[in-house]
């Protein structure tokens, strides 16, 4: 795969998921057109040698995997781990609200959103609905209404003279979309848009809404930007390029060695679910596929958790160590934290080094400053859950958990190079 391919896929990538499940859904069509097997996990497996099989749990979790030519437990698995959600603005189960006319959705906040970017956007919604069809039957759909379809209004300054300067968001009152004018006596229901919507894109009969999952989103396309195409601005960056990234490297694999991504829900909210890293998916498709030698598979193995790392801000340079400064395009950032933020010991970190520069590729180090404090990934969760050595890396950018975020367009395809490559190494430990 060449460059410029690798980045119009993740454009188009990006902007065909914009929720956990659509993204799931996007993978999903790319590991069957290149002749992967789905395996359910309600049915009995038989999971051969040189084969390659995906398991998705609740539409929003993905394991896929190459079993190799050898036995795993005599020559580990290469994994690659990273998580589908992204901070949000999520509908509320009874949403509806009506004010002078305006139609408008109460919304929770899913993760740690920053907020102030939500407003004067133009927005969309998708999600997973769950519904009674035309033969009474329980079903679920994935909806994209694509289009602009909301908008959050700033407070002009006018009516707020201190917003520059001591304005703060208050999630319950102020972050209420709008989506229409409707009359005084209009009782339109939100589950009546979405059956028609559902209609629309799929044809379905809906007879009742019975649940949601349900996101707003940036209608904005992802970009490359900057005066000399330096960038790729678009939502989701965090943490759906790391998905994107682990997905070609399985993809492009000799397929001789074990190889695995899995891809959870839920980090961004702490993991703990039945499909997210804290939660037994990754043990029991592990279970089910090495059987008795998972113990000794594990010791032969290693995790690369990627998600993204904090680039050096040009106007906030005092946030990072003076030494461990990420900068864009300079290559992935292995991320340390010795207090286990981070599950990166010296021997993980040696592996990807020692392969970057086999591949004559740039990597970065990156410590939080220790006056700060440092967040997590699905790393250390992982690497607790099933005792595997791992690694903690990501790509730099800008606006972590804002509504657009900003990465270089060199980084993500420098990783891919380098986890391709480890994924078909005969040894890595």
């Amino acid at each position: 795969m060449e460059h410029a391919e690798f980045n119009t896929g993740l454009l188009k990538f990006l902007n065909a998921s914009p929720t956990p499940w659509h993204a799931v859904a996007t993978m999903k069509s790319q590991l069957d057109a290149a002749g992967f097997e789905e395996l359910d996990e309600k049915d009995d497996w038989s999971v051969d040698r040189n084969r390659s099989y995906y398991v998705i749990r609740n539409g929003s979790s993905i394991v896929a995997f190459r079993t190799g030519a050898r036995d795993a437990s005599a020559s580990g698995i290469r994994m690659v781990g990273a998580h589908t959600d992204s901070p949000c603005l999520k509908v509320k189960p009874n949403p509806e609200l009506r004010r002078k006319g305006f139609f408008q959705l109460g919304v929770e906040v899913y993760g740690g959103v920053l907020m102030n970017p939500w407003f004067d956007r133009d927005l969309s919604l998708a999600g997973r609905v769950t519904f009674l069809d035309g033969h009474n039957k329980v079903s679920d759909t994935l909806v994209d209404f694509r289009k602009p379809v909301a908008f959050i209004p700033s407070l002009a300054i006018h009516l707020d003279r201190e917003a520059n300067s001591s304005r703060t968001v208050n999630p319950q009152t102020d972050l209420p979309p709008v989506l229409m004018q409707v009359p005084e006596d209009d009782a339109t229901s939100f589950n009546e848009l979405l059956a028609q919507q559902i209609a629309r894109e799929s044809g379905a009969k809906v007879h009742k809404i019975l649940g949601y999952e349900l996101s707003f989103y940036d209608a904005q396309e992802a970009a490359v930007v900057g005066l000399r195409d330096n960038f790729i601005a678009s939502a989701r960056l965090d943490n759906l390029l790391s998905c994107y990234i682990g997905l070609q490297a399985l993809l492009n694999t000799s397929g001789d060695e074990a190889a695995l991504l899995v891809c959870n829900d839920h980090e961004e909210v702490g993991s703990m679910s039945s499909e997210g890293a804290q939660g037994p998916f990754l043990t029991a498709v592990l279970d089910r596929w090495c059987g008795a030698g998972k113990a000794r598979t594990i010791a032969r193995s290693m995790m690369i958790s990627a998600d993204n790392a904090h680039g050096v801000h040009p106007n906030y340079m005092d946030k990072h160590d003076e030494n461990h400064g990420p900068i864009l395009n300079k290559g992935p950032v292995i991320k340390v934290n010795h207090n286990q933020r981070y599950a990166t010991n010296s021997r993980s970190a040696a592996v990807y080094r020692h392969i970057s520069d086999e591949l004559g590729l740039p990597h970065q180090t990156f410590v939080v400053r220790s006056d700060m404090g440092c967040g997590s990934t699905i790393g250390p969760v992982t690497a607790a859950n099933l005792g595997v050595t791992t690694l903690d890396i990501g790509v730099p950018q800008f606006g972590m958990h804002s509504i657009r975020e900003l990465i270089g367009t060199e980084d993500g395809f420098t990783m891919f190079r380098v986890l391709a490559e480890f994924m078909q190494r005969e040894q890595v430990l």
